[in-house]
Protein backbone atom coordinates (compact mmCIF):
# COMPACT_ATOMS: atom_id res chain seq x y z
CA UNK A 1 0.00 0.00 0.00
CA UNK A 2 1.20 3.17 -0.84
CA UNK A 3 2.18 5.55 1.82
CA UNK A 4 1.91 9.02 0.11
CA UNK A 5 -0.70 11.58 1.21
CA UNK A 6 -3.59 11.03 1.49
CA UNK A 7 -2.72 7.32 2.56
CA UNK A 8 -2.78 5.53 5.41
CA UNK A 9 -0.40 7.88 7.94
CA UNK A 10 -3.65 10.69 8.39
CA UNK A 11 -5.15 10.31 11.87
CA UNK A 12 -8.50 10.22 10.16
CA UNK A 13 -7.48 6.85 8.46
CA UNK A 14 -5.88 5.68 11.36
CA UNK A 15 -8.75 6.30 13.86
CA UNK A 16 -9.86 2.97 14.01
CA UNK A 17 -6.35 1.73 14.95
CA UNK A 18 -6.65 4.30 17.89
CA UNK A 19 -10.45 2.79 18.95
CA UNK A 20 -8.82 -0.76 18.92
CA UNK A 21 -6.09 0.65 21.28
CA UNK A 22 -8.76 1.99 23.43
CA UNK A 23 -11.00 -0.95 24.06
CA UNK A 24 -7.99 -3.34 23.90
CA UNK A 25 -6.65 -1.71 27.30
CA UNK A 26 -10.23 -1.73 28.53
CA UNK A 27 -9.91 -5.26 28.03
CA UNK A 28 -6.45 -6.69 28.47
CA UNK A 29 -5.90 -4.24 31.59
CA UNK A 30 -7.82 -6.84 33.92
CA UNK A 31 -6.46 -9.80 32.77
CA UNK A 32 -2.57 -9.03 32.46
CA UNK A 33 -2.79 -6.58 34.74
CA UNK A 34 -3.19 -5.74 38.34
CA UNK A 35 -7.03 -7.01 38.93
CA UNK A 36 -5.61 -10.68 38.00
CA UNK A 37 -2.30 -10.29 40.14
CA UNK A 38 -5.18 -9.80 43.42
CA UNK A 39 -7.30 -13.35 42.07
CA UNK A 40 -4.05 -14.88 42.12
CA UNK A 41 -3.32 -13.48 45.56
CA UNK A 42 -6.90 -14.45 47.05
CA UNK A 43 -5.98 -18.43 45.91
CA UNK A 44 -3.03 -18.33 48.21
CA UNK A 45 -0.71 -17.99 44.92
CA UNK A 46 2.64 -17.69 46.53
CA UNK A 47 5.10 -14.86 44.68
CA UNK A 48 7.08 -17.36 42.60
CA UNK A 49 3.32 -18.08 40.97
CA UNK A 50 2.53 -14.53 41.08
CA UNK A 51 5.42 -14.15 38.59
CA UNK A 52 4.53 -16.59 36.62
CA UNK A 53 0.82 -15.14 36.11
CA UNK A 54 2.93 -12.02 35.22
CA UNK A 55 5.11 -13.38 32.81
CA UNK A 56 3.31 -15.59 30.94
CA UNK A 57 2.49 -12.77 28.70
CA UNK A 58 5.84 -11.78 27.65
CA UNK A 59 7.01 -15.20 27.74
CA UNK A 60 4.57 -16.71 25.35
CA UNK A 61 5.97 -14.00 22.66
CA UNK A 62 8.45 -16.56 22.07
CA UNK A 63 5.61 -17.84 19.42
CA UNK A 64 6.22 -15.49 17.01
CA UNK A 65 9.17 -16.82 16.24
CA UNK A 66 7.50 -19.48 13.95
CA UNK A 67 4.50 -17.74 13.67
CA UNK A 68 6.34 -15.27 11.47
CA UNK A 69 6.71 -18.03 8.46
CA UNK A 70 3.34 -17.62 8.00
CA UNK A 71 2.51 -14.00 7.35
CA UNK A 72 3.00 -14.57 3.85
CA UNK A 73 0.54 -16.79 2.86
CA UNK A 74 -1.84 -15.55 5.86
CA UNK A 75 -1.55 -11.41 5.74
CA UNK A 76 -1.19 -9.16 8.36
CA UNK A 77 -4.53 -8.57 9.16
CA UNK A 78 -6.34 -11.78 9.18
CA UNK A 79 -3.65 -13.12 10.98
CA UNK A 80 -4.96 -10.38 13.85
CA UNK A 81 -8.05 -10.67 13.81
CA UNK A 82 -8.11 -14.66 14.09
CA UNK A 83 -5.58 -14.60 17.44
CA UNK A 84 -7.94 -11.74 18.98
CA UNK A 85 -10.85 -13.13 18.20
CA UNK A 86 -9.15 -16.78 19.95
CA UNK A 87 -7.94 -14.50 23.08
CA UNK A 88 -11.57 -13.17 23.27
CA UNK A 89 -12.45 -16.48 24.34
CA UNK A 90 -10.26 -17.62 26.87
CA UNK A 91 -11.20 -14.01 28.73
CA UNK A 92 -14.80 -15.50 28.47
CA UNK A 93 -13.35 -18.39 30.04
CA UNK A 94 -11.76 -17.09 32.75
CA UNK A 95 -14.63 -15.36 34.04
CA UNK A 96 -16.57 -18.65 35.21
CA UNK A 97 -13.31 -19.93 37.11
CA UNK A 98 -14.44 -17.97 40.40
CA UNK A 99 -17.50 -20.01 40.28
CA UNK A 100 -15.79 -23.31 40.25
CA UNK A 101 -14.56 -22.89 43.89
CA UNK A 102 -16.94 -24.99 45.56
CA UNK A 103 -15.80 -28.09 43.62
CA UNK A 104 -12.56 -28.00 43.12
CA UNK A 105 -10.86 -25.52 46.12
CA UNK A 106 -7.96 -23.09 46.02
CA UNK A 107 -5.24 -24.60 44.10
CA UNK A 108 -7.52 -26.08 41.22
CA UNK A 109 -9.09 -22.71 40.87
CA UNK A 110 -5.07 -21.46 40.67
CA UNK A 111 -3.73 -24.36 38.39
CA UNK A 112 -7.31 -23.45 35.67
CA UNK A 113 -6.25 -20.15 36.16
CA UNK A 114 -3.12 -20.75 34.83
CA UNK A 115 -4.10 -23.24 31.61
CA UNK A 116 -6.49 -20.49 30.72
CA UNK A 117 -3.91 -17.70 30.65
CA UNK A 118 -1.48 -19.85 29.17
CA UNK A 119 -3.86 -20.01 25.86
CA UNK A 120 -4.72 -16.48 26.51
CA UNK A 121 -1.49 -15.42 25.83
CA UNK A 122 -0.60 -17.90 23.29
CA UNK A 123 -3.17 -16.42 21.37
CA UNK A 124 -2.40 -12.96 21.93
CA UNK A 125 1.43 -13.90 20.89
CA UNK A 126 1.07 -15.82 17.60
CA UNK A 127 -1.26 -12.91 16.65
CA UNK A 128 1.06 -10.13 17.13
CA UNK A 129 3.45 -11.58 15.43
CA UNK A 130 1.84 -9.25 12.61
CA UNK A 131 1.12 -5.83 14.36
CA UNK A 132 4.62 -5.01 13.92
CA UNK A 133 5.40 -5.26 10.10
CA UNK A 134 1.41 -3.96 9.70
CA UNK A 135 1.57 -0.79 11.63
CA UNK A 136 5.05 0.04 9.62
CA UNK A 137 3.42 -0.29 6.42
CA UNK A 138 0.86 2.06 7.17
CA UNK A 139 2.57 4.38 9.03
CA UNK A 140 5.66 6.54 7.40
CA UNK A 141 8.88 7.13 9.07
CA UNK A 142 8.31 10.28 9.53
CA UNK A 143 5.09 9.83 11.81
CA UNK A 144 5.93 6.96 13.99
CA UNK A 145 7.08 8.90 16.98
CA UNK A 146 3.53 10.68 16.75
CA UNK A 147 1.48 7.92 16.09
CA UNK A 148 3.28 5.29 18.54
CA UNK A 149 2.91 7.97 21.72
CA UNK A 150 -0.51 8.74 20.42
CA UNK A 151 -1.47 4.88 20.78
CA UNK A 152 0.47 4.88 24.09
CA UNK A 153 -1.44 7.75 25.39
CA UNK A 154 -4.95 6.69 24.52
CA UNK A 155 -4.18 3.19 25.51
CA UNK A 156 -2.85 4.56 28.64
CA UNK A 157 -6.41 7.00 29.12
CA UNK A 158 -8.35 3.45 28.67
CA UNK A 159 -6.55 1.97 31.21
CA UNK A 160 -6.71 4.43 34.13
CA UNK A 161 -10.86 4.29 33.08
CA UNK A 162 -10.65 0.51 32.71
CA UNK A 163 -8.88 0.21 37.06
CA UNK A 164 -11.48 3.09 38.25
CA UNK A 165 -14.33 0.19 36.54
CA UNK A 166 -12.55 -2.04 38.06
CA UNK A 167 -11.51 -1.39 41.43
CA UNK A 168 -15.25 -0.23 42.37
CA UNK A 169 -16.35 -3.95 41.06
CA UNK A 170 -13.65 -5.26 43.61
CA UNK A 171 -14.92 -2.55 46.48
CA UNK A 172 -12.79 0.59 46.14
CA UNK A 173 -13.77 2.98 48.96
CA UNK A 174 -16.25 0.80 51.04
CA UNK A 175 -19.16 0.27 48.83
CA UNK A 176 -18.61 -3.14 48.26
CA UNK A 177 -16.66 -5.90 50.94
CA UNK A 178 -13.16 -6.02 50.95
CA UNK A 179 -11.24 -8.16 50.45
CA UNK A 180 -13.13 -9.20 47.11
CA UNK A 181 -15.19 -12.12 46.70
CA UNK A 182 -15.40 -14.63 43.84
CA UNK A 183 -18.48 -13.45 42.05
CA UNK A 184 -16.74 -9.53 41.74
CA UNK A 185 -14.03 -11.65 39.97
CA UNK A 186 -16.66 -12.64 37.84
CA UNK A 187 -17.68 -9.59 37.04
CA UNK A 188 -14.05 -8.05 35.83
CA UNK A 189 -13.78 -10.73 33.73
CA UNK A 190 -16.53 -10.60 32.12
CA UNK A 191 -16.34 -6.83 31.64
CA UNK A 192 -12.89 -7.43 30.09
CA UNK A 193 -14.38 -10.10 27.76
CA UNK A 194 -16.86 -7.78 26.42
CA UNK A 195 -14.77 -4.70 25.59
CA UNK A 196 -12.54 -7.65 23.31
CA UNK A 197 -15.66 -8.04 21.32
CA UNK A 198 -15.69 -4.08 21.06
CA UNK A 199 -12.02 -4.10 20.52
CA UNK A 200 -12.70 -6.35 17.63
CA UNK A 201 -14.61 -4.62 15.75
CA UNK A 202 -12.26 -1.48 15.26
CA UNK A 203 -9.81 -4.18 14.05
CA UNK A 204 -11.63 -5.16 11.17
CA UNK A 205 -12.25 -1.70 10.52
CA UNK A 206 -8.45 -0.94 9.92
CA UNK A 207 -6.83 -0.90 6.54
CA UNK A 208 -5.09 -3.39 5.34
CA UNK A 209 -1.50 -3.72 3.84
CA UNK A 210 0.24 -6.30 1.96
CA UNK A 211 3.41 -8.32 2.48
CA UNK A 212 5.45 -6.34 0.06
CA UNK A 213 8.17 -8.43 -1.73
CA UNK A 214 11.13 -7.47 -0.18
CA UNK A 215 9.94 -8.66 3.17
CA UNK A 216 8.77 -12.23 2.05
CA UNK A 217 10.63 -14.29 4.12
CA UNK A 218 10.76 -17.55 1.37
CA UNK A 219 10.68 -21.35 2.41
CA UNK A 220 14.48 -21.11 3.21
CA UNK A 221 16.54 -21.65 6.28
CA UNK A 222 15.92 -18.66 8.59
CA UNK A 223 19.66 -17.00 9.42
CA UNK A 224 18.57 -16.24 13.19
CA UNK A 225 22.09 -15.94 14.15
CA UNK A 226 23.11 -13.04 11.50
CA UNK A 227 19.74 -11.38 12.08
CA UNK A 228 20.57 -11.39 16.13
CA UNK A 229 23.98 -10.23 15.23
CA UNK A 230 23.65 -7.61 12.78
CA UNK A 231 24.75 -4.32 14.80
CA UNK A 232 22.80 -1.76 15.16
CA UNK A 233 19.73 -4.35 15.85
CA UNK A 234 22.31 -6.37 18.29
CA UNK A 235 22.53 -3.17 20.76
CA UNK A 236 18.96 -2.83 20.90
CA UNK A 237 17.90 -6.02 21.47
CA UNK A 238 20.61 -6.04 24.60
CA UNK A 239 19.26 -2.94 26.18
CA UNK A 240 15.87 -4.54 25.72
CA UNK A 241 17.15 -7.43 27.76
CA UNK A 242 18.50 -4.87 30.66
CA UNK A 243 15.74 -2.43 30.46
CA UNK A 244 13.08 -5.83 30.93
CA UNK A 245 14.93 -6.91 34.38
CA UNK A 246 15.01 -3.37 35.62
CA UNK A 247 11.39 -2.46 34.48
CA UNK A 248 9.49 -6.31 34.66
CA UNK A 249 8.59 -7.08 38.03
CA UNK A 250 8.30 -3.06 39.18
CA UNK A 251 4.51 -3.39 38.71
CA UNK A 252 3.72 -7.16 39.99
CA UNK A 253 5.99 -6.74 43.05
CA UNK A 254 4.69 -2.72 43.84
CA UNK A 255 1.21 -4.79 43.97
CA UNK A 256 1.88 -7.45 46.67
CA UNK A 257 4.25 -4.60 48.37
CA UNK A 258 1.06 -2.12 48.84
CA UNK A 259 -0.89 -5.80 49.69
CA UNK A 260 1.54 -7.51 51.55
CA UNK A 261 3.90 -4.50 52.97
CA UNK A 262 1.01 -1.93 53.04
CA UNK A 263 -1.68 -4.31 54.21
CA UNK A 264 -4.32 -1.95 51.85
CA UNK A 265 -7.17 -3.84 50.40
CA UNK A 266 -8.09 -4.64 47.15
CA UNK A 267 -9.63 -1.82 46.04
CA UNK A 268 -7.77 0.74 47.28
CA UNK A 269 -4.54 -0.81 45.39
CA UNK A 270 -6.21 -0.82 42.29
CA UNK A 271 -7.22 2.96 42.43
CA UNK A 272 -3.66 3.82 43.54
CA UNK A 273 -2.29 1.74 40.38
CA UNK A 274 -4.83 2.69 37.93
CA UNK A 275 -3.08 6.37 38.64
CA UNK A 276 -0.03 5.11 36.72
CA UNK A 277 -2.10 5.48 33.17
CA UNK A 278 -2.58 9.55 33.94
CA UNK A 279 1.43 9.31 34.23
CA UNK A 280 1.02 7.25 30.85
CA UNK A 281 -0.79 10.06 29.16
CA UNK A 282 1.86 12.28 29.36
CA UNK A 283 3.56 9.95 26.70
CA UNK A 284 2.38 11.81 23.91
CA UNK A 285 2.87 15.40 25.36
CA UNK A 286 6.83 13.69 26.19
CA UNK A 287 7.48 11.48 23.45
CA UNK A 288 5.31 12.74 19.91
CA UNK A 289 7.03 15.57 18.86
CA UNK A 290 10.49 14.97 20.60
CA UNK A 291 10.29 11.29 19.20
CA UNK A 292 10.58 12.70 15.93
CA UNK A 293 12.79 15.46 16.60
CA UNK A 294 15.33 14.37 19.29
CA UNK A 295 15.40 10.30 18.59
CA UNK A 296 14.36 7.30 20.47
CA UNK A 297 18.18 7.01 22.18
CA UNK A 298 17.93 10.24 24.23
CA UNK A 299 15.20 9.47 25.31
CA UNK A 300 16.18 5.80 26.42
CA UNK A 301 18.64 7.53 28.40
CA UNK A 302 16.06 9.69 30.18
CA UNK A 303 13.73 6.88 30.82
CA UNK A 304 16.71 5.07 32.38
CA UNK A 305 18.05 7.92 34.83
CA UNK A 306 13.94 8.39 35.43
CA UNK A 307 13.82 4.53 36.64
CA UNK A 308 16.60 5.01 38.81
CA UNK A 309 14.64 7.28 40.90
CA UNK A 310 11.26 5.68 40.78
CA UNK A 311 12.98 2.39 42.28
CA UNK A 312 14.91 4.41 44.67
CA UNK A 313 11.26 6.04 45.68
CA UNK A 314 10.04 2.93 46.49
CA UNK A 315 13.35 1.41 48.27
CA UNK A 316 12.89 4.17 50.54
CA UNK A 317 9.71 3.07 51.42
CA UNK A 318 10.20 -0.81 51.66
CA UNK A 319 13.28 0.15 53.61
CA UNK A 320 11.15 2.65 56.57
CA UNK A 321 13.17 5.67 56.01
CA UNK A 322 9.28 7.30 54.43
CA UNK A 323 6.16 6.13 55.78
CA UNK A 324 4.22 3.96 53.05
CA UNK A 325 1.78 6.97 52.81
CA UNK A 326 -1.11 7.31 50.03
CA UNK A 327 0.57 10.75 48.41
CA UNK A 328 3.72 9.48 48.50
CA UNK A 329 2.39 6.18 46.94
CA UNK A 330 1.06 8.26 44.24
CA UNK A 331 4.13 10.47 43.71
CA UNK A 332 6.15 7.07 42.63
CA UNK A 333 2.88 5.57 40.79
CA UNK A 334 2.53 7.80 38.30
CA UNK A 335 5.57 7.51 36.82
CA UNK A 336 6.02 3.80 35.88
CA UNK A 337 3.28 4.62 33.47
CA UNK A 338 5.23 7.30 31.55
CA UNK A 339 8.34 5.14 31.92
CA UNK A 340 6.40 1.90 30.05
CA UNK A 341 4.22 3.91 27.70
CA UNK A 342 7.24 6.21 26.50
CA UNK A 343 10.19 3.22 26.57
CA UNK A 344 7.12 1.11 24.26
CA UNK A 345 6.76 4.36 22.36
CA UNK A 346 10.45 4.95 21.63
CA UNK A 347 11.61 1.06 21.03
CA UNK A 348 9.03 0.18 18.23
CA UNK A 349 9.89 3.03 16.94
CA UNK A 350 13.57 2.58 17.11
CA UNK A 351 12.89 -1.08 15.87
CA UNK A 352 11.10 0.43 12.79
CA UNK A 353 14.06 2.59 11.85
CA UNK A 354 16.80 0.25 11.82
CA UNK A 355 15.30 -2.96 10.77
CA UNK A 356 16.24 -3.44 7.19
CA UNK A 357 13.50 -4.27 4.90
CA UNK A 358 14.55 -7.80 3.57
CA UNK A 359 13.63 -10.19 6.28
CA UNK A 360 11.47 -7.78 8.29
CA UNK A 361 9.27 -10.03 9.80
CA UNK A 362 11.96 -12.20 11.14
CA UNK A 363 13.49 -8.94 12.73
CA UNK A 364 10.57 -8.11 14.23
CA UNK A 365 9.62 -11.32 15.72
CA UNK A 366 13.24 -11.51 17.20
CA UNK A 367 12.72 -8.14 18.35
CA UNK A 368 9.43 -8.80 20.20
CA UNK A 369 10.71 -11.97 21.50
CA UNK A 370 14.06 -10.68 23.00
CA UNK A 371 11.98 -7.70 24.33
CA UNK A 372 8.88 -9.65 25.79
CA UNK A 373 10.29 -12.43 27.22
CA UNK A 374 13.58 -11.38 28.71
CA UNK A 375 10.23 -9.13 30.22
CA UNK A 376 8.61 -12.39 31.36
CA UNK A 377 11.33 -13.34 32.98
CA UNK A 378 11.90 -10.68 34.91
CA UNK A 379 9.00 -11.23 37.38
CA UNK A 380 9.46 -15.15 37.67
CA UNK A 381 13.15 -14.37 38.66
CA UNK A 382 12.24 -11.40 40.83
CA UNK A 383 10.05 -13.81 42.59
CA UNK A 384 12.24 -16.25 43.37
CA UNK A 385 14.38 -13.89 44.76
CA UNK A 386 11.83 -12.47 47.14
CA UNK A 387 10.41 -16.02 48.03
CA UNK A 388 14.02 -17.20 48.86
CA UNK A 389 14.48 -14.04 50.95
CA UNK A 390 11.12 -14.94 52.83
CA UNK A 391 10.93 -13.19 55.99
CA UNK A 392 14.43 -12.52 56.33
CA UNK A 393 14.74 -8.70 58.18
CA UNK A 394 17.68 -7.26 59.45
CA UNK A 395 18.60 -3.36 59.92
CA UNK A 396 21.60 -2.01 58.85
CA UNK A 397 22.41 1.25 58.34
CA UNK A 398 19.68 3.07 59.74
CA UNK A 399 17.86 0.96 56.94
CA UNK A 400 15.21 -1.96 57.55
CA UNK A 401 16.56 -4.89 55.13
CA UNK A 402 13.62 -7.31 53.86
CA UNK A 403 12.68 -8.67 50.72
CA UNK A 404 11.03 -5.71 49.39
CA UNK A 405 13.66 -2.94 50.18
CA UNK A 406 16.38 -5.93 48.68
CA UNK A 407 14.16 -6.22 45.50
CA UNK A 408 13.82 -2.36 44.87
CA UNK A 409 17.65 -2.15 45.45
CA UNK A 410 18.32 -4.34 42.92
CA UNK A 411 15.93 -2.96 40.33
CA UNK A 412 17.63 0.52 40.93
CA UNK A 413 21.41 -1.20 39.92
CA UNK A 414 19.78 -2.59 37.17
CA UNK A 415 18.79 0.56 35.77
CA UNK A 416 22.08 2.02 36.06
CA UNK A 417 23.28 -1.16 33.78
CA UNK A 418 20.35 -0.32 31.67
CA UNK A 419 21.66 3.26 31.31
CA UNK A 420 25.23 2.45 30.12
CA UNK A 421 23.50 0.19 27.56
CA UNK A 422 21.66 2.86 26.06
CA UNK A 423 24.58 5.34 25.43
CA UNK A 424 25.95 1.99 22.90
CA UNK A 425 22.84 2.25 20.83
CA UNK A 426 23.14 3.56 17.01
CA UNK A 427 20.43 5.49 15.57
CA UNK A 428 21.04 8.31 12.40
CA UNK A 429 21.02 11.67 13.76
CA UNK A 430 20.00 10.71 17.23
CA UNK A 431 20.42 14.36 19.36
CA UNK A 432 22.62 13.94 23.16
CA UNK A 433 20.45 12.95 25.95
CA UNK A 434 21.97 16.13 27.41
CA UNK A 435 19.67 18.19 24.29
CA UNK A 436 16.59 15.91 25.00
CA UNK A 437 16.88 17.28 28.68
CA UNK A 438 17.31 20.82 27.72
CA UNK A 439 14.23 20.67 25.32
CA UNK A 440 12.18 19.41 28.59
CA UNK A 441 13.59 21.43 31.40
CA UNK A 442 14.60 24.53 29.91
CA UNK A 443 13.32 24.92 26.55
CA UNK A 444 9.75 23.82 27.50
CA UNK A 445 9.28 25.92 30.87
CA UNK A 446 10.24 28.90 29.00
CA UNK A 447 7.37 28.07 25.84
CA UNK A 448 4.86 27.70 29.17
CA UNK A 449 5.83 30.63 30.49
CA UNK A 450 6.01 32.96 27.22
CA UNK A 451 2.34 31.81 26.37
CA UNK A 452 0.95 32.50 29.90
CA UNK A 453 2.08 36.17 28.84
CA UNK A 454 0.49 36.27 25.80
CA UNK A 455 3.94 36.36 23.55
CA UNK A 456 5.30 34.05 20.88
CA UNK A 457 7.08 31.64 21.99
Amino acid sequence: MSTSPPSPPSPLRLRHAYGFAVFNALSFQVILGGPMVLYAKSLEASATVLGIVAGMMPLLTISQIPAAAYLDRIGYKRFVVVGWSARIFFAFLMALTPLTGPWIGNTGRLILLLVLLFGFNLCRGIASSAWLPWITGLVPLELRGRYLAGDQAASNGASFVCFLVVATVLGAGGFLPSPARPWQFVLAFAFSGIMGVVSLRFLKRMPDTPVPHAERSGRGKVPWLAIATHPPFRRLLELNAVWSLAFGGLTTFVVAFLKSGADLPDGSILMLMAVQFIGGLGAYWFGGRRLDLHGSKPAFGFLMIAGCLVAGGWFFMAAGVWATRIPLVLGFIVPLGLLNALHSAANNRLAMAIVPRMGRNHFFALFMVVWQVTLGLSPVLWGLLIDTVGGFHTRFLGLDWNRYSLFFALVMVSFVAAFRASLRLEEPQAAPVETLLRDLFVQEPRRLFTRVLGRNA
